[in-house]
């Protein structure tokens, strides 16, 4: 299984009591299929949109470094370090989770 398969998904409950899914994954391309895709993202979703996305160092096959993105992207928005911004997420997404 690959990240072009299926999605990481987790959900953190921001400061406000608003829900945000974070979605790291290969994502949809209308012009080019999925298994052709190297490209991985991570995406937050507020109130059904998108509101965030920049895409990351991550390969398609690194699943589990995928779930560690996405909980500490999880944990910081849950503590109010981080806003639900592309600006915000970036830096996450330029190194491998720790």
């Amino acid at each position: 299984m690959s990240l072009r398969g299926e999605r990481v998904e987790h959900t953190a409950t921001l400061p406000d009591g608003r829900e945000a899914l974070v979605r790291v994954g290969v994502p949809d391309d209308p012009y080019i299929p999925r298994r052709e895709l190297d490209t991985v993202d991570v995406e937050i979703v507020l109130d059904g949109r998108v509101t965030a996305a920049v895409n990351t160092i991550l390969e398609p096959e690194q699943e589990h470094e995928a779930h560690q993105l996405a909980r500490e992207i999880v944990a910081g928005l849950e503590s109010g370090e981080l806003e639900p911004t592309a600006a915000a997420i970036e830096p996450f997404a330029e190194r491998l989770p720790s």
